[in-house]
């Protein structure tokens, strides 16, 4: 294993930037694909679901414990995936992660009754529990916390570039290979992407490294300059627990926010298909056309509102106000739902702006907790967050087939927007630094 020499003096600005420069472009790259993938692995159910209710003769409430079902086995391994990930590496336990995810997603093929669909979806979610958390994580053991910010919204970013993507990719595979050797299009589709998965997990094997002493494509001076700006902000902190992370009222109030912005993400994730179907659109390829709009708007979107944020150094009203006008955008879309054009119009706005709160959010939690509190801290945030997706997921489809239509679904969504802005508000303002830097534990 590798060591560090002695901390040296300072290096100069432009050789540190060379050095955090160089990094980035060999870690943050992998990682945006890697999430891009996961999230499309995640929500793809909701562009099967065109096909798949009719041909498995499923109800929507069905379909909505299926795609909620997910987050149950998520939540359960999150924190001790985790900090497993703490313990074992990032590039050991991410590769694994990875490779066991997507078969589990391909596999969803072969899905033939509730109980084999209830049981792959649940499965998925243990295999994938502790990837978002951990990759944040693994980004405070590279970047210090003027520098970290950039590095999260840009691996964030793969979440609309994935939403936007995998619309056209997927109405593209149903509609052109349904019926394909005997399987119909939404059985291509969990295989076809369901499968990179595996291969980028044997990427991040052999190309990602556990910390700064490891990096091969650093120079001995550049790993002590970025390790001494990484533990002089570690000095400047008190060290916390497990127990700590666990525990923290400041956390919890984090995850009640992100739950807010997380079910509304997932409502548009996994009813968007839907929603513009009944707006008139029949081809699955024109659904993922219109699909990839708003996501195509975020990705600019969440860029912008994350510069701002970070120049200014201001977190609570950029993601309050991120959530209102998200809020706004979903009613506006849901009152004028005959129209299709006013329909998109409302959806795009809404979209944007709830995902362009996301990054924003991660802004705020590393200042609470440092220490081995940090994976556990962040890891309790995001399954708080994520059981937003099982929620919303049963309720949505609950409100769906006892309507017969999506308005009160997304009248409670925004709601739920709003509440998420206003608790967003409620955090302390003691801490204005974008993101602190927590220290690792060895």
């Amino acid at each position: 294993m590798n060591t560090l020499p002695p901390l040296p003096a300072d290096m100069p600005d432009h050789a540190l930037h060379s050095a955090y420069r160089k990094t980035a472009w060999r870690i943050i790259p992998l990682l945006m694909v890697c999430y891009l993938v996961a999230y499309l692995d995640r929500v793809n159910v909701g562009f099967a679901k065109l096909q798949m209710l009719d041909d498995l003769k499923f109800s929507e409430a069905v379909y909505g414990l299926g795609a909620g079902v997910f987050f149950v086995g998520y939540l359960m391994f999150e924190i001790p995936s985790n900090i497993a990930l703490h313990k074992y590496g990032a590039r050991r336990w991410i590769a694994r992660i990875m490779m066991s995810w997507g078969l589990l997603s391909a596999a969803m093929m072969f899905v033939e009754t509730p109980m084999s669909f209830y049981l792959l979806r649940f499965l998925i979610g243990i295999a994938e529990a502790g990837f978002f958390p951990g990759i944040i994580f693994y980004l405070t053991t590279w970047f210090p916390s003027h520098r970290r910010g950039v590095m999260i919204s840009l691996f964030i970013a793969a979440l609309p570039i994935s939403s936007m993507l995998g619309s056209l990719i997927s109405g593209l595979i149903m509609q052109t290979l349904d019926g394909v050797a005997g399987y119909a299009g939404w059985q291509w589709l969990f295989v076809i992407e369901g499968l990179p998965a595996v291969a980028l997990g044997a990427a991040v094997f052999f190309l990602l490294r556990d910390r700064i002493a490891d990096a091969r494509w650093l120079s001995p001076e550049e790993k002590r300059g970025m390790q001494a700006a990484l533990d002089r902000e570690a000095r400047a902190k008190a060290h916390h627990s497990v127990r700590d992370g666990l525990l923290n009222p400041k956390i919890w109030l984090l995850g009640a926010v992100y739950f807010c912005l997380v079910l509304g993400q997932y409502v548009i994730s996994f009813w968007m298909p839907t929603i513009i179907r009944n707006s008139g659109v029949a081809e699955p390829w024109a659904i993922g056309v219109l699909s990839a709009i708003p996501y195509s708007v975020a990705a600019v979107s969440m860029v912008l509102v994350g510069r701002s944020s970070d120049r200014v150094r201001e977190y609570r009203w950029h993601l309050a106000i991120c959530a209102f006008i998200g809020a706004g955008g979903v009613v506006f879309g849901t009152l004028f739902g005959a129209s299709l054009w006013l329909s998109m119009l409302g959806l795009t706005i809404g979209t944007a702006a709830m995902i362009s709160s996301l990054p924003v959010f991660w802004g705020m939690p590393t200042a609470v907790v440092g220490g081995a509190a940090a994976a556990a801290g962040i890891a309790l945030i995001n399954s708080l967050g994520n059981v937003a997706g099982f929620f919303s997921t049963i309720v949505v489809g609950w409100l769906t087939q006892l309507t017969g239509n999506t308005q009160a679904a997304m009248y409670f969504m925004a709601g739920a927007l709003v509440l998420g802005g206003l608790l967003g508000l409620s955090v302390s303002r003691t801490r204005s630094v974008p993101i602190v830097e927590m220290k690792t534990v060895s």
